[in-house]
C-alpha cells in the first residue's frame, strides 16, 4: 500500500501524517508532495525522515494507492488527472468536486458506501461544519426523518489555517501592548475580543459560501430533502468548532430516544449533564476524534423540534480524520483499486 499526502507541510497536510501514524494505517511508503515553496522540507514519520516533493504534473503518482489531498480547490482541479490516471483513489479535502454529480461525498458514519462509486477515481471529503453536524444527526435521521435544520456555527480561527491563528494571537499581542489591533489580514475584521457573522464570501442571496455548503452537503450526503438554513460565524478561539442546532423531525421525538441514540452512534460522545453544567466546550474538544454532543433537549417552539450544541476538531474530525477514515473503509473492504 503506497500513500501519498498533497499538501503536506499545511495544517491538514500535517494532522494527516499525525493521524496515519496514531492510527497505525496500513501502509508500506508514504509520499510527501507540497508546493515549491515547501518542496524540500523534512518530516519525521515511523522514525523516518520524509522529504518534501514538488508537486509536478507528471507520472510522480504511479504506483500510489491512496492520495490524501489538501492543497486547495485550484491545485486539486489541475492536478486530478495527474493523480488519478495510473489507478489512485483522490480522497480531496478541498470544495472543488464536492457537489459534482460523478463525484462520492462521503463521512463514513452516514454514507461509506457511496465511496465505492467514483467513476472518476476521486472521493470528495466534505466541508468541516457539515462533517460535525452530519455524524451527530445520522443516529436522528435513523429515528425519524429530519425535515428541517436550524444552526448557528462558532467557528475558531485554525479553520481559516495557521495563518489565521497566529493572526489571532498577534491581535491580542497588539491589543495588549498598544491598545489596537494592527493585523489583520486574515479576516475581514478584526477577530481578538469580537465575532465575526461572515465565514466564506456572501453569495447573490446573502447567505455565506459555507453556509450554502451546509444547505448543499447535508442533502447530497444523508441522501434527504432536508432543509438546513444557517449562520456561520467567526468566534475569538483557536481550535475546534462549535454549532448550535435545531432540528424538526417528522414525527415528536423525546429527548431520551435522542439521547440512547447518540450514545451509540459511532464517531460522537454524548457529554450532557445540564443541570450540573456539563457540556461539550471546543477546548475539551481539540485534538479529539469523536463529535462531542451536549445540551439535548425539547424545541419548546418546535413539537416535532430538537435542539442540541455539538463541538469537534475540525482540523481531525472536520477533515484529516475523516479522509483518513474512508481510506480505511476501502481497504477493508477490498476496494482501493475499485
Amino acid at each position: 500500500m503506497k500513500v501519498a499526502i498533497v499538501g503536506a507541510s499545511g495544517a491538514v497536510g500535517q494532522e494527516f501524517l499525525r493521524i496515519l501514524e496514531q492510527r497505525n494505517f496500513p501502509l508500506d511508503e508514504l509520499v510527501l508532495f507540497g508546493s515549491e515553496r515547501s518542496a524540500g522540507r523534512k518530516y519525521s514519520f515511523r522514525g523516518k525522515e520524509l522529504v518534501v516533493k514538488e508537486l509536478k504534473h507528471g507520472d510522480d503518482f504511479k504506483g500510489v494507492d491512496i492520495a490524501l489531498t489538501s492543497a486547495g480547490a485550484g491545485v486539486s482541479k489541475e492536478f486530478a488527472e495527474d493523480i488519478t490516471k495510473f489507478g489512485a483513489v483522490m480522497i480531496d479535502n478541498s470544495s472543488a468536486f464536492r457537489m459534482d454529480d460523478d463525484v462520492p461525498l462521503v463521512v463514513p458514519e452516514c454514507n461509506a458506501a457511496d465511496a465505492l462509486n467514483r467513476p472518476r477515481g476521486i472521493i470528495a471529503n466534505p466541508n468541516c461544519t457539515t462533517i460535525m453536524m452530519v455524524v451527530v444527526l445520522q443516529p436522528i435521521e435513523n429515528l425519524s426523518h429530519i425535515r428541517r435544520i436550524h444552526v448557528s456555527s462558532y467557528q475558531s480561527a485554525s479553520g481559516a489555517g495557521a495563518a489565521a491563528m497566529a493572526e489571532l494571537q498577534q491581535q491580542y499581542k497588539e491589543l495588549v501592548e498598544t491598545g489596537e489591533a494592527k493585523t489583520i489580514s486574515k479576516f475581514p475584521h478584526q477577530l481578538a475580543y469580537n465575532v465575526i457573522p461572515q465565514i466564506d464570501k456572501m453569495t447573490e442571496n446573502d447567505y455565506t459560501k459555507e453556509e450554502m455548503k451546509m444547505y448543499n452537503e447535508t442533502r447530497k450526503i444523508m441522501h434527504s430533502d432536508v432543509r438546513t438554513s444557517a449562520t456561520c460565524v467567526r468566534v475569538s478561539s483557536l481550535r475546534s468548532h462549535s454549532e448550535s442546532v435545531w432540528v424538526e423531525t417528522e414525527k415528536p421525538l423525546t429527548v431520551a430516544e435522542v439521547r440512547k441514540a447518540l450514545e451509540a452512534a459511532p464517531g460522537v460522545s454524548l457529554v450532557d449533564d445540564p443541570q450540573n453544567y456539563v457540556y461539550p466546550m471546543p477546548l475539551e474538544s481539540a485534538g479529539k476524534d469523536d463529535v462531542y454532543v451536549g445540551r439535548v433537549r425539547k424545541d419548546i417552539a418546535n413539537d416535532n423540534g430538537i435542539t442540541l450544541w455539538l463541538t469537534g476538531d475540525q482540523i481531525r474530525k472536520g477533515a484529516a480524520l475523516n479522509a483518513v477514515q474512508i481510506a480505511e473503509y476501502l481497504i477493508k473492504v477490498g476496494n482501493v483499486k475499485g
